[in-house]
This record gives structure tokens, C-alpha cells and sequence, in this order.
């Protein structure tokens, strides 16, 4: 209980960032995978995961814990420093590290070309309130910084998720730990109908309709529109429940 409490709690510090698409009709699917390396409880890689989610756009994430030794000394080849997030566009040909560019490429080539990642003032409080998020999940031990030991995928998982919810954190959380890669299928909420939890939705919205690529995907998936929701080709498990999500991780990949 304490552990949702405090991510939902990191999510409110944040103003819940990350927890609706505001993309819309101006979001641009690329047609090649974003790739993103970097870890959770990164204040800097959670300003570029929030417009990821409101943008609606995926990314394969590898995951660079502190101590890993999977992902990182690849990003440390590709970018020449130790510094994170990373983001990789195969569609435009980019490597980026400061995360005001990174949200700028991302409003550039896939959003509102208007937009650009807050400067100044303005940047410094947004970096002020995911650092402030990161110390409230640290609250009774760091989540999502360091690496454990682990087992390797051999192909990465897919998880759906978006980057405000309070379920999904823990999920990635553990899944930046262990360095699994996992393709982020982005479900932020994309209409005022969706906001609240799945038994508010289906008594008094069930027949609103679905514009979210991804929650209708899941849909047609599972009948259901509930996050974090795991797919792991590597042992063909698929399953909801962040609880039952972070148990399987564990009792499949950690020694």
C-alpha cells in the first residue's frame, strides 16, 4: 500500500505529467522505433518520458540503471559520455543527449513544431519537481537507479504503460533494475472519459469511444483498457497487475 501510495504521490508532485496525450491530430507516428536509454529515477530522463506519453509515441527503452553493465557501456560507445537519457531517432538520423533537445526533436518531428521543452525559470521548476519525484520514491529505499543482478532477455518485453500511472512505476522501476529492455507502448489517457479507474469507465462511460492507437490495441488484446499490462515473448506470459507483473519478473529473471 505504501508503495502505491508514494507513486502516486511522485505523480502528483509532478502535477500528472505524462498522464494524458495532448498529441492528437498533430502527433506523427515515426515509422522506425525511438530508441531511449536511460533509468527510472532519472529527474532528466522523466521530463522526456512525460512527452513521450503525451505525445503518444512509443520507444524501445534499454534500460541504464547505475552499475549496469548490460546497456550502459553500449550507450557510453554511441554518445562518448556517461550521461542520460540518449535518445536515438533511426527515422531522422539523431543522437541526442540533453533532454531540453531531445523534448524539442520530439515536438519538432512528431508534435506541435511550436512547442519546445520549457527554458529558464520554467525548466528549472519542471527539473525541481522530478527531482522532488525522485526523492519521494526513494522514500524508504531508491527505486529504479541502481542494478541488480539479473538474468538477460534474449527479445525485449513490451510493456503498456504511461508515465503518471501509480501502478505502472513500480513496473518499470524493476524492470530498470534488472535491465530488461521493453518496447513502451505509451496508453496515456487521450479524453476526459478515460480519467479515473476501469470500473468508473465501464459503469459510466463503456460505449465512449477509443482514439488511442494503443488502447485500442490492448483492447482488441485483452477486452480491457488497464494498465501496466506485461507481454514477454521470451516465455509467451502475458499478464495485468502490477503485483503479479513485479512477482513473475522477479521469479523469471533474478537469480
Amino acid at each position: 500500500m505504501f508503495d502505491l501510495l508514494s507513486s502516486a504521490v511522485a505523480s502528483s508532485v509532478r502535477g500528472w505529467r505524462g498522464a494524458m496525450a495532448f498529441g492528437g491530430t498533430k502527433t506523427r507516428q515515426p515509422e522506425q522505433m525511438l530508441v531511449l536509454y536511460e533509468f527510472e529515477a532519472c529527474p532528466y530522463c522523466r521530463l522526456v518520458r512525460e512527452v513521450l506519453s503525451e505525445l503518444d509515441l512509443d520507444a524501445l527503452v534499454y534500460p541504464c540503471p547505475v552499475g549496469g553493465m548490460r546497456f550502459r557501456p553500449e550507450a557510453l560507445d554511441i554518445s562518448g559520455v556517461s550521461q542520460f537519457p540518449l535518445l536515438i531517432d533511426p527515422n531522422t538520423g539523431d543522437k541526442l543527449l540533453e533532454s531540453a533537445d531531445i523534448i524539442d526533436h520530439l515536438y519538432k518531428n512528431y508534435g506541435d513544431a511550436r512547442r519546445r521543452s520549457p527554458r529558464g525559470l520554467r525548466r528549472q521548476l519542471a527539473l525541481s519537481g522530478s527531482m522532488a519525484a525522485t526523492a519521494v520514491r526513494s522514500i524508504g529505499g531508491v527505486r529504479g537507479m541502481n542494478a541488480m543482478p539479473s538474468l538477460a532477455a534474449e527479445q525485449p518485453l513490451e510493456l503498456y504503460s504511461f508515465e503518471a500511472s501509480p501502478y505502472s512505476r513500480p513496473v518499470r522501476e524493476l524492470l530498470t533494475e534488472l535491465e530488461l529492455p521493453y518496447l513502451l507502448r505509451n496508453f496515456a489517457k487521450s479524453r476526459w472519459q478515460e480519467v479515473g479507474p476501469p470500473i468508473v469507465r465501464l459503469r459510466w462511460f463503456s460505449d465512449a469511444p477509443i482514439t488511442s492507437p494503443n488502447r485500442l490495441r490492448l483492447r482488441e488484446l485483452t477486452g480491457r483498457s488497464q494498465v501496466p499490462y506485461l507481454i514477454d515473448p521470451n516465455t509467451d506470459v502475458a499478464m495485468f497487475e502490477s503485483v503479479d507483473i513485479m512477482d513473475y519478473l522477479k521469479d523469471t529473471y533474478a537469480p
